[in-house]
């Protein structure tokens, strides 16, 4: 049995989501997973993430300002959780925007400048008050969903707030990625249009 603590008191939202999401994705065999929080809103969102992917959930306040939530992994293959539910805060913070990713580096001129631009607005984007509906990613774009990339922290804290986060399949297979995708999920041109095409807005960095 594996048990993992995470003591996330003193954090915010999503901090303490995002910490569980990682630590339920990290677990190898069944077992529990025990967060601590200090809120009553961070609770209720990790029994709501916790639900979504198919898990047992209780809570507990062992004193002032301080709950345990105890998951229960089972080590089954969960169902994923739906992306039109926001994992992490209550409230749904995201707008209608659509944002379109095709290379790993921002702007023209230099690649290394370009990459630094890249992780910036990324970053920049994960704190606006108004996030995104969904970020696609293709092309070199792919990159950045994959592993070794410096943005995957921000990404997967937009993700916990339940921002859709596509990458095209073709471009994981032409790059070699399909494996070391670690944020998001896969999709094909076909959607690709579709949500740019219904998208009232659509941003490329």
């Amino acid at each position: 049995m594996a048990n993992v603590v995470i003591d996330a008191r003193g954090q915010q939202c999503p901090i303490p989501v995002v910490k569980a999401t990682r630590a339920l994705a990290d677990m190898a065999r069944p077992g529990v997973l025990e967060v601590h929080a200090d809120n009553e809103t961070a609770v209720q969102n990790l029994l709501r993430m916790a639900a979504g992917r198919g898990f047992a959930a209780k809570s507990e306040k062992l004193a002032e300002d301080h709950f345990a939530v105890t998951v229960q992994v089972d080590g089954a293959d969960a169902p994923a959780p739906e992306p039109e539910q926001p994992a992490a805060c209550l409230g749904d913070l995201r707008g209608s925007a659509v944002v379109a990713v095709g290379t790993s580096f921002m702007g023209s001129g230099d690649d290394k400048l370009g990459a630094i631009l890249m992780k910036g607005f990324l970053y920049a984007l994960s704190q606006q008050q108004e996030l995104p509906r969904t970020i696609l990613f293709y092309n070199g774009g792919a990159r950045l969903t994959t592993e070794g990339s410096a943005s995957l922290e921000d990404l997967k804290n937009m993700e916990a707030q339940g921002v859709e986060i596509l990458t095209c399949g073709t471009c994981l297979d032409f790059y070699g990625l399909k494996d070391k995708l670690r944020v998001g999920g896969v999709t094909n041109m076909y959607a690709i249009v579709e949500k740019l095409t219904a998208a009232p807005k659509v941003i490329r960095p």
